[in-house]
Formats: structure tokens, C-alpha cells, sequence
């Protein structure tokens, strides 16, 4: 198999995953409360062993399968992609960076979908700039620390089971200083309120009022959570272009169903230039996207040297295309396609976000306006 083109195994494990969401995750996304964790989605992918392909036993999870992973799910119910990208997401720094003890305790729970994770290093004065985060850890004994602060737009708050939460432990500006810890609910002095945002995934904040630490719930090394951080992200980046492909091509087959079926002036609408070349365009745009995501995600499988660049134009072109295709894609199908509950409708408040968290638009121009000088 190449980065360009899929093989017949690959195709065909899509095709299953598909199906498979259509029949078993759609229904229970449609009983979800917008705003909500919805238990029962969560529970549905582990039972159908979705989570655990997260966590393989056999190795590190491979870029490229957690971005066919998405991009299927994408497709058929953005709900259960966001849901297990995010139980990805929260559990991920504790894969690659805690104990024995904390992966024994947490991660067959995430796996299983009996707990449910969250990733929470965005602050309301440090989105983009992550490393501006401001969450102070105070030293309180020997071996703990105190935790004030509060964490804002953090996915699946505040009603996650557990947090992987990103605080400054040094004095030092910047990545320096910052470590990572691993925060059950029920600490106490933690507290939250949910988000109401235009994307109907939970979303919401986390405020630390004197909240107890200590070294045993460190992931890392104290005051090497940065890396930590980086390092999760650097894997989720090109699977968020995955999502982002995964519903440009749900908004691209709803426009070619909808054009080869709709008549207007005198014939189907696929058959007007202005409709038929606007096809064109947003065919050619989602199989660009997708090229360049596996490109970047066999780029990190291979440990590519160019890594940060080809994630962030995967993102970037991805997460950009998705919001052209899916905004052409309400303008073929005209005033339907924003009555409340069709899938247009749906797709254009999912596909905003994604240009914004885990790194904007503009912050991958950056990222890649800088590797082209340091290459």
C-alpha cells in the first residue's frame, strides 16, 4: 500500500466501518442531548471493540489507521467519530507518558468506554498559544502541589471521569515548567459548567479551587508536560483532517444525490454547468484533502523528519476544505438544507470547529511558514 492509494484491505475494513456505524452508532447518536456525554454512544464503542483499536497491544497505534478510523466514522454520524476521537484524545498522554499503575487503573475503562477522557490544556487566556497557560500548581509538600485555576472549551467538561490537565509547576515562561497530571473527577476543589457552542459535542470548563496533586498522579516528568501535550497532539493532528475529509465526503455525496435527482429548468440540476462544475470542484478539493492526510499520517507512521510541516498542511487544507465543501454543498440544495435536523444543517455547525481547536487555521500557516525556513 502507498500513501496514494488505499488496498483492497484497507478498503474494504472502511466500507464495514461504515455499515457498522450507519446500523449500530446512528441510532444512539440521535437519542444523545446536544451538550451532554452521551454514555451510551461511548459504551456502544467499546462493545463493538472501536475503542480498543485506539490502544492496540501489539505496538503504538499507526497515524494512518486512526485516520481511516475517523474519517469512516466521520461520514455516517460525526457523533461517534468526535466521541472516540476524544476518548483518544484525553487517554493518549497517558499512553505514551504514565505509569504502570495509572494505565492498569484507566485505560481498560477508556477502552471499554466505562470512563470517559478529557484533554484540558486550552485556557480562556491561552488557545492558540498553548504555552501562555496560566494554571498554577503550587508546590504543597514534599510531593504534591495545589491547583488554581481554570481550564475553558475543553471537550467532554465537566463531566469526564478523568482529565489529563496541564499546569504550571515552574516559574519559567513559556513550554518551560509545565507539567502534566492525570485528575480524577471528584478532587476536590474541582468544579465545572458546560459550554452551550455551536458544535452539540460536550464542551466546558474546569475551575481547580486548591484542588490536591501529587507525584503519583504526575504524567512524565515534573515539568516536562509540554512534550507531553505536543506529543499527543503531533498523532491527533492529521486524523482532525481525517474528520474534517470524512464529512466533506458525507456533504459531497448528500450534493451529488440531490443534483442527480432534483429538476430544474427543464432537467436533473447535475446537468446545469454552473451545478456540474461546482461538483467538479469540490470533488477534486475533499480527494486533495484526503491524499495530502494520509500522506502526513504515513509521514508520522515512518517517523518523517518533516513531520510538523505535513500535519499542519493536512490539518490546514483538510479543515479548510471541509468548511468550502460542505458550505457549496447547502447552496445546491438550497432553503432544505437549513431546516433543523437535515444533515446540511447538521454538517455546518459541526464543520466550523475544526478549523479552530488543536491548532488553527492561522497557527498551521505559522507552523508551516517556518519549517519551509528550517528545512
Amino acid at each position: 500500500m502507498t500513501v496514494f492509494a488505499l488496498g483492497p484491505t484497507e478498503r474494504q475494513w472502511c466500507a464495514e466501518l461504515r455499515a457498522m456505524t450507519a446500523e449500530r452508532l446512528s441510532p444512539l447518536a440521535e437519542k444523545g442531548e446536544p451538550g451532554r456525554i452521551n454514555r451510551p454512544l461511548v459504551a456502544a464503542l467499546g462493545e463493538l471493540g472501536l475503542l480498543r483499536r485506539l490502544f492496540p497491544a501489539e505496538g503504538p497505534l499507526r497515524a494512518l489507521d486512526l485516520c481511516l478510523l475517523r474519517e469512516s466514522l466521520a461520514r455516517e454520524c460525526t457523533e461517534a467519530e468526535t466521541a472516540l476521537a476524544l476518548q483518544g484524545l484525553g487517554a493518549y498522554p497517558l499512553v505514551q507518558a504514565g505509569t504502570e499503575a495509572q494505565r492498569t487503573r484507566w485505560l481498560p475503562e477508556v477502552a471499554t468506554g466505562r470512563a470517559v477522557a478529557a484533554f484540558a490544556l486550552s485556557e480562556p487566556g491561552a488557545g492558540s498559544d498553548a504555552a501562555a497557560l496560566a494554571l498554577a500548581a503550587e508546590p504543597d509538600g514534599p510531593d504534591g502541589w495545589r491547583l488554581t485555576g481554570e481550564k475553558c472549551w475543553i471537550s467532554n467538561a465537566p463531566d469526564a471521569d478523568f482529565a489529563t490537565v496541564f499546569a504550571r509547576t515552574g516559574g519559567a515562561a513559556g513550554a518551560r515548567g509545565v507539567t502534566a497530571f492525570l485528575v480524577p473527577a471528584g478532587r476536590p476543589g474541582l468544579t465545572g459548567e458546560r459550554l452551550d457552542m455551536l458544535s452539540p459535542h460536550p464542551i466546558g470548563t474546569l475551575v481547580f479551587d486548591d484542588t490536591p496533586v501529587t507525584r503519583a498522579d504526575v504524567l512524565g516528568e515534573v515539568d516536562g508536560g509540554f512534550a507531553v501535550a505536543m506529543a499527543t497532539l503531533n498523532l491527533f493532528r492529521p486524523s482532525v483532517g481525517a474528520f474534517a475529509v470524512g464529512m466533506a465526503q458525507a456533504a459531497l455525496d448528500a450534493a451529488l444525490a440531490h443534483a442527480g435527482a432534483r429538476t430544474a429548468f427543464g432537467g436533473p440540476l447535475k446537468d446545469l454547468q454552473s451545478v456540474g462544475h461546482q461538483l467538479a470542484e469540490m470533488a477534486t478539493r475533499v480527494e486533495a484533502a484526503r491524499l495530502l492526510v494520509y500522506a502526513a499520517a504515513s509521514a508520522y507512521d515512518t517517523g518523517a523528519p518533516d513531520i510538523a510541516r505535513r500535519s499542519a498542511m493536512a490539518k490546514l487544507l483538510a479543515t479548510e476544505t471541509a468548511q468550502y465543501v460542505v458550505d457549496a454543498a447547502v447552496q445546491i440544495h438550497g432553503a432544505r438544507a437549513l431546516r433543523r435536523g437535515h444533515l446540511l444543517e447538521h454538517l455546518y455547525r459541526e464543520v466550523r470547529a475544526p478549523r479552530i481547536y488543536e491548532g488553527a487555521t492561522e497557527v498551521q500557516r505559522s507552523i508551516i511558514a517556518k519549517e519551509l525556513y528550517r528545512r
